[in-house]
């Protein structure tokens, strides 16, 4: 099975090789989807300057080369050629595309080594809204990559090491291990910060012991660490349960905080200096990376080592990403992370690739996330102004997902399961259809609703399907019947599922999930046209015409819970 779009484009370079030479083959054919045929192809247009010739004529030159293209090309306005596929192609290709378990999606050649740092909360407070986005967003990216072939590696870069974890095992000291952990484990992490903060800033004696406690900590003290080791194991507990909740596929084994680059900081610092890529610039060790300027116009430093002797981000990622390139063989490392980092993440990327930690066959991107807002546009909180806390966020997902299907007649469990499932989906597919880099305002009330391109929507297209099947008294693995198009809304939705592969593809390649979600509900919504025009088990329907709207049927649950299942939204039995 191909993506028409990818046959038209081929079909025509050859058109315009044989045509006006082979210097042309490589143009632009311009292939758009068209209302007045299948697609429109506007290369004419932008190739008669070129060739100094009239766009009308360059049209005709190259339909002359299409004469046995499967379907008609015609000439239309000045210089436009529509192209209308045959019934037949569209049969055939949509056909081999049911018979394909994979439905069209390639593997990628060569495969690569994909590295994908997501999520990464601070344990030092707990998860809240801010990190919903770079989790749910990073997740999509690593299955689809997975799906294409790609090797995946994922990264949860933890925030777990610094001077604010001596005042934190403190104060677990101070209220005893028990407690702590029963706190942390409940996600109440923001309130032990609190806490440990208050005493840090008003008990002298707290904030000795706790700047004590950070020597240990960095020395490596057996005691201390056996302290920090509690405090991050309860903590990452409590991460694993909105992990689960989520439905992310992100595992302990993922976890690659800052504490396991602790090692490396200095080494990264004097090889920096060592090649003269970093220099000392008041006190500091800094890289200057060339086309960094502040406001004052002068170079602008990424300071790999305080003045004080200490290390701060940039001084970690520095050795992250030479890790990455070098131990985990990275051929792309995507940071998945908010879009106010951008300027950091362009100076780390461009001091790598200064000290040659990043070859040009390596790359570095940064998926910038942008802001989630509420209804008021502003940043997202609570009426009192704090961060809104994540598992708070869910659970009223959940509560909301429940009241939404409460009247539809099922038992406790069902009810709980699929009320799980359609909030989750909800939020995910909110946060999943609109372009990562943008700023999107969290309304519960649009991403429930059962219209739209929404989770719940797309969820219920699904189920719709599968409630076919069961009045047919059939799986839909077990459809026999060829797909023939006969009416509009049959050829229309055959013709769209045709790119699903091509588009997965470009999905993962181009970080682009939202394109994802917007095909699929666009055939959502084709099918619900087919669904209401063409009958499929109604007594009237001939046998022959049944079998094909079944196995049409078929390819389109197969196509939306694939999709769906690459962008990590649930899918329930029934809705």
């Amino acid at each position: 099975m191909t993506d028409p779009q990818i046959v038209l484009t081929e079909r025509v370079q050859q058109a315009l090789a044989h045509a006006f030479g082979a210097e042309h083959a490589d143009a632009d054919p311009l292939i758009r989807p068209s209302q007045f045929a299948d697609f429109q192809a506007n290369v004419a247009m932008s190739l008669a300057k070129r060739l100094r010739r009239a766009p009308r004529e360059v049209a005709e030159a190259i339909r002359a080369e299409l004469s046995d293209f499967p379907g008609t090309v015609e000439v239309s306005g000045p210089g436009f050629l529509n192209i209308t596929l045959d019934d037949g192609w569209i049969a055939a290709e949509a056909q081999r595309m049911l018979d394909d378990p994979r439905l069209g999606v390639g593997t990628v050649t060569p495969t690569q080594t994909v590295v994908i740092d997501y999520s990464a909360p601070n344990a030092a407070k707990e998860m809240h809204v801010g990190h919903l986005r770079t989790t749910i967003v990073g997740d999509a990216l690593a299955r689809l990559h997975e799906h294409v072939g790609n090797t995946v590696i994922r990264q949860n870069h933890l925030g777990d090491w610094g001077t604010p974890f001596g005042m934190l095992i403190e104060h677990l000291l101070d209220i005893g291990e028990e407690a702590a952990v029963g706190q942390l484990e409940a996600g109440q992490g923001t309130e032990f910060y609190q806490a440990a903060r208050a005493k840090f800033d008003g008990d002298e004696a707290f904030k000795q012991r706790a700047r004590v406690r950070v020597t240990t900590l960095q020395s490596g003290d057996p005691d201390t660490l056996r302290l920090w080791h509690v405090f991050m194991d309860a903590t990452v507990r409590y991460f694993n349960k909105v992990y689960s909740l989520l439905g992310v596929t992100l595992t302990d084994a993922d976890i690659a905080g800052e504490s396991m680059y602790n090692p490396m900081l200095e080494r990264t610092c004097a090889d920096l200096e060592a090649s003269g890529t970093a220099e000392l610039s008041e006190g500091a060790l800094c890289v200057f990376p060339p086309g960094f300027t502040g406001s004052d116009d002068k170079p602008l430093p990424l300071i790999i080592r305080k003045s004080d002797g200490g290390y701060g981000y940039a001084t970690t990622d520095m050795a992250a990403i030479r890790y990455r390139v070098h131990d985990l063989k990275a051929g792309r490392i995507l940071y998945v992370v908010g879009a106010d980092q951008a300027l950091h993440f362009r100076m780390v990327f461009a001091a790598a690739q200064q000290a040659g930690w990043l070859p040009d066959e390596v790359s570095a991107e940064h998926v910038q996330i942008g802001m989630m807002l509420g209804k008021d546009g502003r940043r997202f909180k609570t009426r009192s102004g704090e961060s809104v806390k994540l598992t708070d966020l869910l659970d009223e997902a959940i509560e909301r997902a429940t009241a939404a299907i409460a009247d539809r007649g099922y038992d406790a469990a069902t009810q709980a399961e699929i009320a799980r499932a359609v909030g989750m989906g909800a939020v995910k597919y909110a946060d999943l259809s609109v372009s990562h880099d943008s700023e999107y305002v969290f309304d519960f009330d649009r991403m429930l609703g059962f219209t739209g391109n929404t989770g719940p929507y797309m969820q219920y297209a699904t189920a719709r399907i599968r409630s076919i099947f069961r009045k047919a008294d059939m799986e839909p693995a077990e459809v026999q019947g060829a797909i023939t198009p006969g009416e509009p809304a049959e050829r229309a939705l055959s013709l769209h599922l045709l790119g699903f592969g091509e588009l997965v593809s470009q999905v993962a390649a181009q970080s682009e999930p939202h394109r994802l979600c917007a095909f699929l509900f666009e055939t959502a919504s084709l099918f619900s046209t087919f669904y209401e025009q063409c009958p499929v088990l109604r007594t009237d329907v001939a046998p022959e015409v049944r079998a094909s709207r079944l196995a049409l049927c078929a390819l389109t649950l197969r196509t939306l819970e694939t999709g769906l299942d690459l962008l990590g939204v649930p899918v329930p039995e029934r809705m």
